[in-house]
């Protein structure tokens, strides 16, 4: 059986200097730890802040994006109406820039407006209230005596002030010929 000395107890000299003078090193290596904690967590914070920079600016995208296909479906719907009336294939359709609404049965003058959301009836409208950075150009342009080519633009302001265009084209033949 090993029995306790003194000296088990009670340190010498040369012991309690060196703990005493290692007591400052605690410190700093905290300030350190410390440290490499804030970086790490300033740079989570950075990334979660960019993440949600980018979601707002892809949301952005698939909505000019549907925007524009909707501008297309709405061409081809007055192609469409004008074979069922029996009119002329290309009634409604001269050279120029047009804007339509998802209910429309004819083009309008472009007037350079921005589409305001209906939040009521959840659709995209010209007027209103809610305003939104998008603006959306149907373009025509006659390619020959049978076919015409229809550009719907949609364009609009990023939060960071960058400007986007989504341009969707689409060409209609006179099929009934």
């Amino acid at each position: 059986m090993l029995i306790p000395t003194k000296s088990f107890f009670v340190r010498s000299k040369r012991e309690k200097k060196r703990f005493f003078s290692e007591g400052g090193q605690s410190i700093i290596e905290a300030l350190v730890a410390i440290s490499f904690l804030v970086v790490g967590f300033m740079a989570v914070l950075s990334l979660l802040g960019r993440s949600l920079s980018l979601n707002r600016s892809s949301t952005d995208s698939y909505t000019a994006t549907y925007l524009a296909t909707e501008g297309i479906e709405v061409a081809k719907n007055i192609f469409d109406e004008n074979a069922l009336r029996r009119d002329a294939w290309n009634d409604g359709f001269a050279a120029g820039d047009y804007e339509v609404e998802y209910d429309s049965n004819s083009l309008r003058e472009n007037r350079n407006r921005f589409l305001a959301y209906d939040s009521n009836r959840h659709v995209y409208r010209y007027g209103g209230s809610g305003q939104t950075p998008f603006m959306r150009i149907i373009r025509v342009t006659p390619v020959g005596q049978n076919e015409i080519k229809i550009n719907s633009i949609v364009s609009w302001t990023g939060l960071g002030g960058g400007s986007f265009q989504v341009n969707l084209e689409d060409h209609f033949m006179n099929w009934r010929n």
